[in-house]
């Protein structure tokens, strides 16, 4: 099992950063210092991919081009940060960070204690799944869920739905981040769930992909007529089935 692991960047390794390093490995967390450089960065990011804490200095600033590094492999790898700095340089380095990249900011004087908690909070969502993308597969087949659902579950957090109507159902208490929805369901339709997802403010822009088991060129072109994100035959291998959902997140971050 991979160990809890956090890596705290700033300009130097001050007392501050020495305290908050040793509480956050008193807690039972490993925690590194690492320079502010793009050659440490990308050296300490070859293995576990931790928990960023970025320690804003009053005087030195992150250089812009390390920054832009940093932010690049957070998002490659799926990473978050926690910022510490005064209350100005909080709000000037959050919008610098693309949404969600950013956990918690602690302004200065750190609250230790709560800083402690929050890094194991976050530890304790990260072996729940909470910050895995969610997937919803909506099919009135329940083998081809529960096959579907075990390809996927390790990377993404899957729901399943074996109507149209219970995807609606859900979907008005809960978010996702991706439907897999099958073309070809009785009662009510593939293309029927999409209209009426479109149809309503809070669904409307939640991206749809369509199962379909019809490869021939006419049924292909009636499921893009519908403007999905995109589609997938139901014979499509697990690896391919992953890859092309990898990619799908990394274009849509």
């Amino acid at each position: 099992m991979a160990k809890n692991r956090m890596m705290i960047l700033g300009p130097k390794e001050s007392f501050i950063i020495r305290v908050l390093k040793k509480k956050v490995q008193d807690s039972g967390c490993e925690c590194e210092y690492l320079p502010m450089t793009v050659d440490d960065i990308n050296e300490s990011l070859r293995g576990e991919e931790p928990l960023i804490a970025l320690y804003l200095d009053e005087e030195v600033k992150p250089h812009p081009d390390v920054l832009h590094f940093l932010i690049d492999r957070m998002e490659e790898k799926d990473m978050q940060a926690i910022l510490i700095g005064e209350a100005d340089d909080l709000k000037e380095y959050a919008d610098k960070f693309p949404m969600g990249l950013v956990y918690m900011s602690f302004e200065r004087p750190v609250d230790n204690e709560g800083f402690v908690k929050s890094v194991k909070d976050y530890f304790k969502k990260l072996a729940l799944g909470e910050f895995k993308k969610r997937i919803l597969i909506v099919d009135d087949d329940p083998q081809y869920l529960s096959m579907v659902r075990e390809w996927l579950k390790e990377d993404y957090n899957v729901t399943m739905a074996n109507s149209g109507l219970q995807a609606i159902r859900w979907l008005g208490r809960n978010k996702v981040d991706l439907i897999l929805l099958d073309h070809e369901m009785p009662v009510t339709s593939g293309p029927q769930v999409l209209e009426m997802l479109r149809s309503e403010e809070d669904t409307k822009s939640i991206p749809v992909m369509f199962l379909t088991g019809k490869g021939d060129k006419e049924s292909v072109m009636a499921v893009v007529a519908l403007r999905p994100e995109g589609y997938f035959l139901k014979n499509i291998k697990k690896e391919e089935l992953l890859e092309k959902l990898a990619e799908f997140f990394v274009l849509h971050k």
